[in-house]
Order: structure tokens, then sequence, then C-alpha cells
């Protein structure tokens, strides 16, 4: 898997260079995945990257602590602000012009403060299973279990995570575990959910991918969610929510073929858009 070299990463502080290995397939337009907490084996894209080469390059890169690039001790409660912050050094170091982000779950958070920090440098935002609370009572428990034994998500998901992550993929999971608990009960947070109270002023085209079955969505979360997103909207947001979808509609049995051609069609409404009337 080919990788780059930053000068310096949020994620990584002090340590130079900093090494990101990434996926690369397709040409044209690009599109950027950003994996969840758990890395990108476990929820893969492949079927998306199938569907989409001919006409995009996707690149997905492992973001520091995930995959083959660099190890990580912890996750502070902002990890998310520092992986964007990354993600635009990864973006910027392969050249990539005002790409499309497609975030999965913590990649989703990343990329909703990415459009928000930068509008201008993107042309689309797709967010699936996105957090929007900070705190997540009902999630609790799994946290806590991810901290206190991973083992414990099952043979199946474990023998993915070592895959991915090699021997240290037990404490990449307490790592995340932890995070989330802390930014759960950080008292020096601005509000309530995990964009500082500024998910209105969003000003790039958005797609919201749900599904109706997912586990570590809050009750009231996605509505408390579109509610903020819809504040500011300008017509350019849309949700679908999947019925028979869980946390990982993408890489779903039952919902798989749905998400991606949900995004398909989301993605090329734009590219017409661009073209514009008099080709039309």
């Amino acid at each position: 898997m080919p990788h780059i070299e930053l000068a310096s990463s949020a994620l990584l502080p002090g340590v130079s260079p900093v090494r990101v290995h990434f996926r690369d397939a397709g040409a044209g337009r690009p599109i950027v995945i950003l994996h969840g907490g758990w890395g990108y084996e476990i929820y893969p894209f492949d079927r998306q990257i199938a569907a989409l080469a001919a006409g995009y390059r996707i690149v997905a890169p492992d973001r520091s602590g995930y995959g083959q690039s660099g190890r990580i001790e912890q996750q502070e409660t902002d990890f998310h602000h520092r992986a964007a912050a990354e993600s635009w050094s990864v973006i910027g170091a392969l050249g990539l012009d005002r790409p499309i982000l497609w975030g999965h779950s913590d990649g989703a958070v990343i990329a909703l403060l990415m459009g928000l920090s930068a509008p201008d440098r993107v042309r689309q935002i797709i967010v699936e299973a996105p957090h929007f609370l900070r705190n997540k009572p009902s999630s609790r428990g799994s946290f806590e279990m991810m901290m206190s034994n991973p083992d414990d998500l099952g043979e199946r998901v474990t023998a993915v995570l070592e895959r991915d992550h090699g021997a240290r993929w037990r404490d990449l999971i307490r790592i995340n575990g932890d995070a989330w608990l802390r930014i759960a009960s950080d008292p020096s947070a601005p509000s309530a959910d995990l964009y500082g109270g500024r998910l209105g002023q969003l000003r790039v085209p958005t797609l919201v991918i749900h599904g109706a079955r997912d586990p570590r969505t809050e009750p009231g979360e996605l509505e408390a969610m579109r509610a903020a997103l819809m504040r500011g909207d300008d017509g350019s947001t849309r949700f679908a929510v999947l019925p028979e979808g869980g946390h990982s509609p993408h890489s779903e049995r039952a919902t798989a073929d749905e998400v991606t051609r949900i995004a398909l069609e989301f993605l090329q409404q734009d590219a017409v858009q661009s073209v514009g009337p008099a080709a039309t």
C-alpha cells in the first residue's frame, strides 16, 4: 500500500516525519474516504470503490494510529479536530483539488468538521452513521467493554482488527473507547454536540446516510442533527434513512447496493450542475 510522509500531524505531536498509508483506486474527481474509529477493514468500502472507480479517484488513508500508519498512544478529546487537520495535510500532499469527502462514524464527524473549517476546499460531503452528541449513554457499556476487554468483540471482529492493525489492535480499541468516555464527561466542551453548536453553518452540499437500526445512535440524536443542519440549509442537504441499515450501511449486505445507488445519484447531480444548463 502506498504511503506519504507529512512533516507533522496533530495526532502525533512532536513526531516528524509522519508516515500515512493510503489506498488508491480509479481515476477522475477525487473522493477521500475517512474511516471510522475501528479502521478501514472492519467496514470496507470495496463495493463502492468497484462501482465508482471508473469515474472517480478514491483515496482511503489510514489516519495515524490505524492500519500501517504510525502508532498513537492516546486519542485526546479533540481527536476529531486533530484528525481533520491531518486529513487536510494528506489531501495537500496528494495534490487533491476540492475532493468529495465520504466519512463513516468517527470519519463522518471528521468530514463535517473539515467542511465547516474550509467549505471552499470541499466539493461535496457524504456522511454515514454520523455522531452528533458528545454524551452517548446507550453506548457507554460498549465503550467500557472496548476499554476493559476488547476480545469480547468476538472472534470474527477481532480477526479483522488484527489483520488491519496488527498486534496493537487491542490498544487501539481501548484508546478509542477511552476517548469517547472522556468526550462525554469533558467539562470544557462548548456545547452538547461535537461541532460546537456550528453545524448549521455548514455550506457544502451534504448527503447524510443513516441506518435506522444503528446501535450507536441515541434516541433523538438523528433528529437533533437534522434540525441543526437544516437551520442554515440552502437546499443542498439531503437525508437517506435506510430501514434495514445498522451502523455501517455501506458494507452491510441488506443495504450496501442501496448506499452505492444513493451516493452515485448525489454525486452525479453535482456533476450535472457543474456542467451548467448550456450543456444540457
